[in-house]
């Protein structure tokens, strides 16, 4: 039995190894960047400085303690509200615009329409968060940007620097957010909206619904588990916003800008304390496993089944 089983798994291999060979660069690159650099984790248990001749010396949680309860708690707490609170509203408006669009896309007639507007709302994911935030940046310039130009057409004297009011910067961080990703965000529902069975379509018609009561009853039904399922694998990496934070924000704005990962990076690598940036993002990574697994669990009761 053992060998029928042995030979089967090499006749499969041996059929499949092409298969294998494509995912072998996917393995060594996960294996590599992913997966050796975890023994930095112990870096997080030392006070390790770039000032310090002697290296790492083993403080145990000492770390987590200053950052809880220490000289940084103050920063920490102020960062981890920042961080759950842009991520998780970047993530609601995230979902909610790209099942919008999706929709709204879905119900275009047209090809030729459907694939230019795909076309022009896909085009931002490609810039870089560099270029867009030079974009952003220049139209919101007190000096001769574009809104401020309007503004004062209108009537307003002042200039105002958007990208350094606190009241303004969230707002502005999400607007952006939405406008360079919403577009490829919708890849994944369209996709999933070609598996609906045009039948159902047909019935309701005949029944007499229109085209928004079949959205309702039809369309979004059958949307929702793979919204569910995109909602809980985005939750795993929602904390990790790091380039599109650092790239708009400035001193002027930490009070409301600052996230984990500008935190960790200003602690580990402006102030060379690599123990203390460490033990950052090592809480940042847990943290986002509980996140994770609660909604995993809160979905296994919505759907009776578990994602991970």
């Amino acid at each position: 039995m053992g060998k029928t089983n042995h030979g089967k798994l090499g006749t499969k291999l041996r059929n499949d190894r092409m298969y294998y060979v494509m995912f072998l660069p996917l393995l060594l690159f996960a294996l590599v960047f992913n997966y050796a650099p975890m023994g930095g984790i112990l870096i997080a248990f030392t006070k390790f400085k770039a000032t310090s001749p002697a290296g790492p010396e083993f403080i145990g949680l000492a770390n987590f303690a200053n950052l809880f309860t220490g000289v940084k708690s103050d920063f920490f707490w102020r960062a981890l509200g920042n961080t759950v609170f842009l991520s998780l509203s970047n993530l609601v408006l995230a979902t909610f615009f790209a099942v919008f669009l999706s929709l709204m896309l879905n119900e275009l007639v047209s090809r030729k329409g459907r694939s230019l507007v795909q076309t022009i709302i896909y085009l931002p994911h490609f810039m870089s968060w560099v270029v867009v935030a030079s974009i952003f940046t220049i139209i919101l310039s007190p000096q001769d940007g574009l809104v401020n130009n309007v503004l004062m057409k209108l009537g307003v004297r002042e200039s105002k620097y958007f990208l350094a009011d606190e009241g303004w910067w969230t707002p502005i961080f999400l607007f952006i957010s939405r406008w360079k990703e919403t577009g490829w965000g919708t890849i994944i529902y369209l996709a999933a909206l070609t598996t609906i069975n045009p039948e159902l379509y047909e019935a309701a018609e005949v029944d007499g619904a229109g085209r928004w009561k079949q959205m309702f009853l039809i369309t979004l039904p059958a949307l929702l588990p793979t919204v569910l399922i995109v909602f809980i694998l985005n939750l795993g990496k929602v904390l990790n916003i790091f380039e599109s934070v650092f790239v708009l924000q400035n001193p002027l704005v930490y009070d409301t800008s600052d996230v984990l990962t500008t935190f960790a990076y200003r602690t580990g690598f402006k102030e060379g304390n690599y123990g203390m940036g460490t033990a950052i993002d090592l809480f940042k990574s847990c943290f986002g496993l509980v996140l994770v697994l609660v909604t995993d669990s809160i979905n296994r009761r919505i759907r009776g089944s578990s994602v991970l």
